[in-house]
């Protein structure tokens, strides 16, 4: 039997839910006569993804950076939204689900940029890019890899990281590009900054298809640069920084190899991007993504799940403190999809703790308290849960409700001002 502690553990739990629930139904009621017309068009748009995010995690990054009653930078917004997260099944992928965001169809997995029958459909950067707004990606992942790339390629297979990168310089022209996934753009057997094989990673080495796309970068006007230093002195509006062969991290479970350590962090990557991207008196479309919510939950390591997600709020935080001197900016915090069947539990050694994926991870310290918790997991892969939307700033109050993923694109096109073609 559980004890009487965890029985009151679980009805706090549930009035919290209910508490949320209304919470949004009532600030969707108050938004939704607003909605329908949106006010003065939004010049730049800052779009944080937490890959794998879903509410559980962020509860878990919330309680372990500020406590119970504390705020993150990404939950003290004026307006939340939820979202379901299906591509054309139940289950998504970051390629699926950001193509969704992108673009505005319902597709496969894997697919980049893609629609269902494999037609290439016009992504919201390439909207902005026509509009005259200069456009970015930041990530903690490859800049190649699907988040990033459902912005500004069209392929049919995600893996396909080379013909990305291409399309990201000489098509969709994205004109910052900071992250990892250095290995795909050297030819193999061409080791750049981060040498191939590396200790932490063997199976690390140059891979690219496309030729040397670095020196093509550079031809097409791009300042290069692999580390804090030569980022932070980079001039000019076209920028390209590789800080590793593959991701900015490494995924592992806890104790076996799991680093999170970022040569620049994201945060500073983020700053960089839209100090760059404001120079442009149109304005700007940025995507700032934190890959390690989502690798680090595929390990069910909720240590460094928690860690990568408070590196994403002090990014928001940093966008929110912009928006803030330029009050026609739009900030808006979601995820792709949830990963791990992440949960939130007491400590309680009477309760079951299993062997494996569902073996409880902890305790874990609650800020400002002297309680812990623990996190236990369902899954090693996605699941099929709703993930919260938050959002601030010039027509963030489109983005109540409830709502398919498909919808963000179609939000976004309307704070933008932008007709679909």
């Amino acid at each position: 039997m559980k004890s009487q502690n965890k029985n009151r553990f679980k009805a706090a739990m549930v009035v919290t839910a209910a508490s949320a629930l209304l919470v949004t139904s009532v600030v969707t009621t108050q938004a939704s006569n607003s909605a329908d017309a949106a006010s003065a068009k939004t010049k730049n748009v800052i779009l944080f993804i937490g890959d794998g995010m879903g509410t559980a995690q962020r509860d878990a990054i919330r309680l372990a950076t500020v406590g119970e009653k504390g705020k993150l930078a990404m939950d003290a917004m004026p307006y939340l939204g939820l979202i379901h997260t299906s591509s054309t099944i139940p289950v998504t992928d970051s390629a699926a689900s950001a193509t969704a965001y992108a673009s505005g169809v319902k597709t496969y997995n894997g697919a980049i940029g893609m629609d269902a029958n494999k037609k290439s459909v016009k992504t919201i950067m390439e909207y902005a890019k026509d509009a005259g707004k200069s456009t970015g990606v930041v990530t903690t992942s490859q800049v190649t890899d699907a988040t990033g790339a459902a912005f500004g390629a069209h392929v049919e297979d995600r893996s396909k990281q080379s013909d990305i990168a291409l399309q990201l310089l000489t098509k969709s022209k994205i004109d910052v590009l900071l992250g990892g996934g250095e290995d795909f753009w050297y030819p193999a057997g061409e080791p750049g900054k981060f040498k191939d094989e590396p200790a932490e990673d063997p199976t690390e080495k140059s891979k690219g298809t496309q030729g040397n796309l670095i020196t093509k970068a550079k031809q097409l006007g791009y300042s290069y640069v692999t580390n804090k230093t030569d980022m932070q002195k980079a001039k000019g509006g076209k920028l390209l920084g590789l800080f590793a062969n593959e991701e900015m991290f490494q995924q592992k479970p806890e104790g076996e190899g799991d680093i999170y350590n970022p040569v620049v962090s994201l945060p500073e990557m983020t700053k960089k991007a839209i100090d760059t991207l404001a120079a442009n008196k149109n304005g700007f479309f940025l995507m700032v993504e934190e890959e390690g919510t989502d690798e680090f939950a595929h390990q069910n390591n909720a240590k460094m799940t928690i860690k990568a997600g408070q590196e994403l709020d002090k990014s928001v935080q940093v966008a929110k403190d912009f928006a803030k001197k330029n009050p026609d900016t739009l900030v808006l915090v979601l995820a792709d999809h949830e990963t791990g069947g992440f949960s939130i539990e007491e400590v309680n050694a009477d309760d079951e703790s299993g062997d494996g994926i569902s073996k409880e991870d902890g305790p874990f310290a609650i800020a400002n308290s002297k309680l812990n918790f623990v996190v236990d997991w369902t899954t090693s892969g996605h699941t099929a849960v709703d993930i919260p939307i938050t959002a601030m700033g010039r027509n963030s109050e489109l983005f109540t409700g409830v709502y398919e993923n498909t919808e963000v694109f179609t939000k976004l096109m309307q704070s933008l001002g932008y007709k679909v073609k």
